[in-house]
């Protein structure tokens, strides 16, 4: 038995392929490093469905048609979740959902798409005592986020920002949420439930719930001389540095080379921002250092979490919306997978090892 199910295939995909050695990841047959920045998410939406629906439309009307999703959604549960924005944003987020019809069709997997795109800022501002924006359907996804968050157009690099995290984001092999996604669907239940299910399991810590606590780190350290001896008392108390190491990767996670890129180009512009990034570049630096020394048969760098936090926060996110921005760019995944398991997969059944006690021994 494999604790955790390490090492255990459980499907064959053509949707990703994470290669925890060489630091690859391959998304339909596209390298991250060929997708992040060049291909617009829009782009990689079509990628990631492409095989699944049969009328799935070119690039520039599926783009249109997510645009009128964002409407639809607007109009039908921003309604609903005022009642629910002193929740939490996931768990606001996953009730609000929880009103769309099941199905399995392409206009369903659109609405999906966009559900967190309009929600999570409108539950942002609600939250902030704002109205929610409407969004404008003629607009890119990533730029009208961006624009339902603030309130007004954003900078071009910052919707550029937006639109590399949500494509590096978009699917990651059989994490987590994804194989939860999978055995939902396995079941024929219908995309709505997949997705959130899914969306259950990213709220957890140790998957998309784990932004966050690197800027409460980052906050703890406070200055770059300070990183050394912060980091050395933490792992002295037996806690973990957020941000660091990864279950499947053993080099560098090629996702945080392509965000930490993106914040780089956010800090030309914002003074802010760059001294945030002189930090955690000095954070990186002395954790390498002491987690190499500490732990030399463990490799621990950093994870696509560590500059995904500066990235989010640099564009106007708080830190409680982190897992549902995440959310935002990994739903395309989800549905491909979904649609992958429930068009060519079986019903997901794996067997256990009891090892309670047996009627003899309990009498």
């Amino acid at each position: 038995m494999n604790n955790g199910l390490d090492d255990v295939v459980a499907a064959e995909t053509v949707m990703s392929d994470v290669d925890g050695l060489a630091g690859r990841l391959i998304i339909r047959g596209y390298s991250l490093d060929d997708l992040a920045g060049s291909r617009s998410y829009e782009e990689v939406i079509g990628l990631l469905l492409a095989g699944f629906f049969e009328d799935l439309p070119p690039e520039r009307e599926l783009a249109a048609r997510l645009g009128v999703a964002r409407a639809e959604i607007f109009e039908t549960l921003v309604p609903f979740a005022a009642a629910l924005h002193r929740l939490p944003v996931t768990d606001a987020l996953r009730a609000a959902m929880a009103r769309l019809a099941d199905g399995e069709d392409l206009a369903t997997a659109l609405r999906l798409i966009a559900a967190p795109a309009v929600l999570v800022p409108a539950f942002i501002r609600l939250r902030q005592g704002e109205p929610a924006v409407a969004p404008r359907p003629a607009n890119g996804h990533a730029a009208d986020i961006l624009r339902m968050l603030h309130g007004a157009p954003a900078a071009p690099e910052a919707t550029k920002a937006l639109d590399t995290y949500l494509v590096t984001v978009s699917d990651h092999g059989l994490n987590a949420s994804t194989f939860t996604a999978r055995v939902v669907a396995s079941t024929h239940a219908g995309l709505v439930s997949s997705i959130l299910a899914a969306l259950g399991a990213l709220k957890g810590p140790l998957h998309g719930g784990a932004p966050g606590p690197v800027l409460d780190m980052l906050d703890g350290i406070g200055a770059p001389g300070e990183a050394e001896a912060w980091l050395e008392a933490t792992l002295d108390k037996g806690e973990r540095l957020m941000g660091f190491g990864h279950r499947i990767y053993r080099v560098r996670d090629p996702r945080a080379e392509a965000l930490k890129g993106s914040v780089r180009a956010l800090a030309a512009g914002g003074q802010q921002t760059a001294g945030r990034l002189v930090l955690a570049e000095s954070v990186e630096a002395a954790a390498t250092c002491i987690l190499a020394r500490r732990k030399p048969d463990r490799p621990l760098q950093i994870n696509v979490e560590f500059y995904t936090a500066l990235l989010l926060e640099a564009l106007g996110f708080p830190r409680e919306s982190f897992t549902g921005v995440f959310a935002m760019g990994r739903v395309a995944g989800w549905i491909g997978h979904s649609r992958e398991q429930a068009l060519y997969g079986r019903l997901i059944r794996p067997q256990s090892r009891y090892v309670g006690p047996r009627p003899d021994q309990a009498a």
